[in-house]
């Protein structure tokens, strides 16, 4: 397992933007995960570990868009009909070698390989068969119809670079190149733990003061969507010595660490001591809300990542620090998820120097544009304001005072989620 360099999450205390801390980690960080081969049906959401390069064209041959007819374009009268003689026939997967004659044409049908000589297909609809012969109207241009060799990739071309993530049409592009199986990253290995003694198991009775562990099934689902394969370490006891003996164990077969909460510095909050005791630990203050403490750091050289104990924080900082963080530990190059411009559809105030996320759904305005909605309650702990919400609203460090109708950043979970 490839590790990395000490003390590379090390920062100062002053507050630090959201941008400022994705491009120190993108700077700081390599991937740690090895490569393995798979299958071109197991390859979805993996991410490519060296570049995919045609070994052949596509298509690999000349080929017909329409059924219809193959003629030379200078057997036709520009401004009149022209008659032609039908000879032979032409299919996919049943070619004709010899090129027709010249003043023929040759029945062809879609994918069906262009015969040497011809260099325009004529669409059925635009003929009329008349006894052995095809009449062709006027006005048809030079190789209309007419998909040349490599049209779509050229033999040797780079179709698809390392660190990309594959998607459902990249597994097809990769299919129509004769590729079996393809070479990724192996999956990352995430230890996941929750602490607290008042924290239960769903489904269990809940004592007086017990709340049910929601966050680690949130980040294990979230994990898993990013496309990490999850050990989930249960609920540890409040107690630093059998925290840092999990932190120790984990450390030795897994390339991150993960969990929530615990990381103040009250008697009963331990996972800050077990981690210090164990590697290293920095706190990065992020001007950011919901969220701002984020801790990374390292039980020996893997890498660790506390998050915020609120449900919500969680989530925004798994999304904007964490999820970047792994998907680069990962092998991905492109880790960041597309944000939309749409209309506020509310007002909003906040302080400067702050990037605040905002949760929203998208409705439609009277002239079809995309308008955000905000959740009307912005509470850190209110979980079922992510489930209402469709996304976020991103505002600026800059922004103080958002008027309705201006437009604004918006991120939708599909983004991220999928």
């Amino acid at each position: 397992m490839a590790q990395l360099s000490d003390d590379c999450f090390a920062f100062g205390g002053r507050l630090m933007t959201t941008a400022e801390a994705r491009a120190l980690l993108e700077a700081r960080l390599a991937p740690v995960a090895g490569s393995e081969t798979v299958s071109l049906g197991d390859a979805l959401g993996r991410i490519l570990a060296g570049d995919l390069v045609a070994p052949i064209a596509v298509p690999p041959h000349a080929n017909a868009a329409v059924d219809g007819y193959a003629v030379y374009f200078d057997d036709l009268a520009g401004d009149a009909e022209t008659r032609l003689r039908i000879v032979g026939r032409a299919a996919a997967g049943h070619p004709t070698a010899a090129p027709p004659p010249r003043g023929a044409a040759l029945r062809i049908f879609t994918g069906a390989p262009m015969p040497p000589g011809p260099d325009t297909v004529m669409m059925q609809e635009d003929c009329r068969v008349d006894g052995d012969s095809v009449v062709i109207r006027p006005g048809i241009k030079r190789g209309a119809n007419f998909r040349a060799a490599g049209e779509d990739v050229a033999a040797g071309a780079v179709v698809l670079r390392a660190g990309h993530r594959l998607r459902p049409q990249d597994i097809g592009l990769a299919a129509s190149l004769g590729c079996r199986e393809l070479v990724v990253h192996r999956r990352l290995r995430v230890a996941l733990f929750s602490t607290g003694d008042e924290l239960r198991e769903p489904g269990g009775p809940l004592a007086p003061g017990a709340i049910y562990d929601s966050n680690r099934y949130t980040l294990a689902a979230l994990l898993r969507v990013t496309g990490a394969t999850v050990s989930d370490l249960g609920i540890l006891p409040d107690r630093e010595p059998a925290i840092r003996a999990a932190l120790e164990r984990a450390a030795t077969d897994h390339d991150a660490l993960v969990t929530s909460g615990g990381m103040s510095t009250g008697e009963e909050d331990h996972v800050k001591a077990a981690v210090e005791a164990a590697g290293s630990l920095h706190f990065w203050r992020l001007a950011i809300k919901p969220g701002r403490p984020v801790a990374l750091g390292q039980v020996g050289r893997v890498p660790f990542i506390g998050l915020p104990g609120n449900p919500v924080a969680v989530m925004v900082t798994y999304l904007r620090i964490a999820r970047p963080l792994l998907l680069r530990l990962g092998g991905a190059t492109d880790t960041e998820p597309t944000l939309y411009r749409v209309r506020a559809g509310f007002g909003y105030r906040k302080k400067p120097d702050r990037r605040e996320y905002v949760r929203a759904w998208l409705e439609t305005d009277d002239d079809g544009a995309p308008v955000a909605r905000r959740f009307p309650r912005d509470g850190a702990g209110i979980l079922s304001s992510m489930v209402e919400a469709d996304g976020l609203v991103e505002l600026a460090e800059g922004l103080t005072t958002l008027e309705p109708g201006a437009p604004v950043d918006y991120l939708p979970f599909s983004e991220v989620f999928a």
